[in-house]
């Protein structure tokens, strides 16, 4: 049998992807239960769920935008959700500075 080498590497790769939103987004509802249950005793997690948040925006630009070929608006999409990461970053570097001020 012949192998596809493009075919196995975009499995792997979905697999991969879908692996990393499984884990995070567990991990993020996870601890915003947490947070939210009891907000005084827990705030160091609201900068963490920020983060995460922002990763998972990040990668799913960046494969978005590698993805895209020539098409204009998947790219635009792509660059909608890292711009959108970016914000959460900022947002979890505010949360963090003024937590630990």
């Amino acid at each position: 049998m012949y192998r596809q080498s493009g075919k196995r590497s975009a499995r792997s790769t979905e697999t991969l992807l879908d692996l990393i939103h499984i884990v995070i987004g567990i991990a993020i509802v996870i601890m915003a239960v947490i947070s939210f249950t009891n907000p005084d005793d827990h705030l160091a997690l609201f900068p963490v769920i920020f983060f995460l948040a922002c990763v998972l925006n990040l990668i799913n630009g960046y494969v978005k935008i590698s993805r895209s070929g020539r098409d204009k608006k998947k790219k635009a999409g792509g660059a909608g959700l890292m711009f959108f990461g970016l914000i959460l970053a900022a947002l979890a570097v505010i949360s963090a500075i003024s937590l630990w001020r």
